[in-house]
């Protein structure tokens, strides 16, 4: 059996002169300010792996140089790419209000206001320039890390249990983010419109990819997780109906308190002051319900989003002038009626009741 011969160990690299360190780090002789870590670099790796390590890193910065203007420039376009893309969906968009506005169901109204579907359109574009900034900037980072040859696949795989140990411990906040890239998909509602999401309504103010935030009547804030919305109400979405219920007393003549509430709808619709809010002449739907108090009858009037309200308080206004006038009564001016036989002679009471014994003279 031949006998195994050990490998020398490697020869150790030659010690630099000091002088010459000096020289290479920028100083003019030994102890002349040479900056240190060249110095440092410079004694522990000798003078070949120096040389080495410095071709290595000139070469390995200029590919990092070139990843990184590719990037740029990739990224840029894309924006470009995507806000031209959010302006033709804006215009459609337009296209297709302004078609409404000139022949469909908003004919007869002022111009709409397009704040909203502007507001939509650049949320969405802002999400999009987000998402491709994002994923360019990863790839980018790849190359930059396979630049300095470090393996990839066991990073690759740190980071994907590592994103399956987030996922299971954010599952709400992936749940908020995919409701509100959805809510803003499917347009259920925007900056201004005036929805109901259950335990909060009120004027939306701000919307991001998790969160909602609305101001109720009360003034109060609430900031609602896009995830935790089960459903929508949206009050304010091309048009609304101010819904009116006017109740009578029982012995009230029906169809003259028809004819008034008629009348004074009519008027709202046809003043100036009201009719750009008013879409349609208002509708009288005939008798709701059989009250306690009096008959319930129903009118309703279609308006613009969110004048509803104003258009209730004006109608209602001028009904309580107009019955006034025409001397139709309330149901909750109430008149109470006592039946029986009166009695012969008044019976006079004390303080402490009926006197027992017979009438003082007069």
């Amino acid at each position: 059996m031949l006998a195994q011969v050990p490998t020398p160990p490697p020869a150790p690299a030659p010690a630099l002169d000091p002088a010459q360190i000096a020289v290479s780090c920028g100083a003019a002789r030994v102890g002349d300010g040479a900056n240190p870590v060249c110095v440092f670099v410079l004694e522990q790796l000798g003078p070949g792996a120096a040389e080495q390590v410095v071709a290595n890193l000139a070469g390995g910065l200029l590919e990092i140089l070139l990843i990184v203007v590719v990037a740029f420039l990739a990224n840029r376009l894309a924006k470009r790419g995507i806000k031209r893309f959010v302006a033709k969906v804006r215009e459609a968009g337009f296209e297709k209000l302004g078609a409404l506005q000139a022949s469909g169901p908003l004919a007869a109204t002022s111009p709409i206001n397009l704040q909203r579907a502007t507001t939509r359109t650049e949320t969405i574009g802002g999400v999009l320039r987000s998402i491709t900034t994002f994923a360019i900037v990863g790839v980018a980072f790849a190359l930059v890390l396979g630049v300095f040859g470090i393996d990839l696949g066991p990073l690759v795989a740190g980071a994907g249990i590592a994103g399956v140990a987030l996922g299971f411990g954010s599952q709400n906040l992936v749940r908020d983010f995919l409701s509100g890239v959805f809510m803003l998909l499917e347009d259920q509602y925007g900056v201004g419109d005036i929805i109901d999401v259950g335990e909060a309504n009120g004027v939306v103010e701000g919307i991001s990819l998790r969160t909602t935030r609305l101001r109720d009547v009360y003034g109060t804030v609430w900031h609602v997780p896009n995830g935790e919305i089960r459903r929508v109400g949206n009050k304010s979405q091309l048009w609304a109906r101010a819904l009116i219920d006017v109740a009578v007393p029982y012995e009230s003549d029906i169809a003259a308190a028809r004819r008034v509430i008629t009348e004074v709808a009519d008027e709202v619709w046809k003043d100036e002051r009201w009719s750009s809010r008013v879409l349609e002449q208002p509708e009288l739907w005939g008798i709701e319900d059989f009250g306690p108090n009096g008959v319930v009858i129903r009118l309703v009037v279609k308006v613009e989003p969110g004048s509803q309200w104003d258009v209730n308080r004006e109608i209602r206004a001028r009904l309580l002038d107009a019955f006034g006038r025409e001397g139709l009564e309330l149901p909750d001016q109430r008149t109470v009626l006592m039946r029986g036989e009166a009695p012969a002679q008044p019976v006079a009471t004390g303080a402490w009741g009926p006197p027992s014994g017979p009438a003082p003279p007069t």
